[in-house]
């Protein structure tokens, strides 16, 4: 058995094809619904027919693979943008760099379409993580019986981007893999010695 190191590849980027946006919404559904039972069915509602849905992309061998992670942007008023629905599938959390790359992602795209005020309801468990990032809190109120913070972003920390639907790439953390020394052998034949000195 060999051991060696990879880093997963990921692009945070906006939702541009229907299957982005369709993963992105069954991993809202498995968080949101089946892991933390927010919603019965689903989490949809008015605000998915104007949101800009953003995702983090795994890249294998520099193509698109699976959606892992998701948030959403809407304009609530004139130049006033909210964030919410940021979800990462279980398996990809220990990544330790997906939500806040989106919420990145989020406010800088905010900021290029014209923002001077991004705020997001968060629960209250990521409130350290909105901090860490440069966001403000402004209140605490409860919802679906799950206590949550409205935070305010510091839009002096989050330059805008000139291709924000483009998003940027990131790397995930280095991981161990093992490999079976078995899948590095292959039998040489006779055949195979022949071919290779003529």
């Amino acid at each position: 058995m060999l051991t060696s190191y990879r880093h997963d590849q990921f692009q945070i980027k906006w939702a541009t094809d229907n299957w982005e946006k369709e993963q992105a919404y069954r991993i809202r559904s498995s968080v949101f619904c089946d892991e933390q039972g927010l919603f019965k069915e689903h989490d949809r509602d008015d605000i998915d027919c104007d949101a800009i849905i953003l995702v983090a992309v795994r890249q294998l061998a520099g193509m698109p693979d699976t959606v892992v992670g998701t948030v959403r942007i809407h304009q609530s008023a004139p130049r006033v943008w909210w964030g919410s629905r940021l979800a990462v599938a279980t398996a990809f959390r220990r990544q330790g760099i997906l939500g806040a790359s989106l919420i990145k992602l989020a406010v800088r795209s905010a900021n290029s379409l014209g923002c001077d005020t991004f705020l997001a309801t968060v629960q209250a468990q990521n409130e350290n993580l909105f901090k860490r990032l440069n966001w403000e809190t402004r209140g605490y109120l409860t919802i679906q019986n799950m206590p949550h913070v409205k935070m305010e972003a510091d839009l002096n920390a989050y330059s805008p981007m000139t291709t924000p639907a483009d998003g940027f790439r990131v790397e995930g953390k280095r991981q161990k893999i093992s490999i079976p020394s078995s899948a590095l052998e292959f039998p040489v034949t006779a055949s195979v010695l022949k071919g290779a000195i003529q």
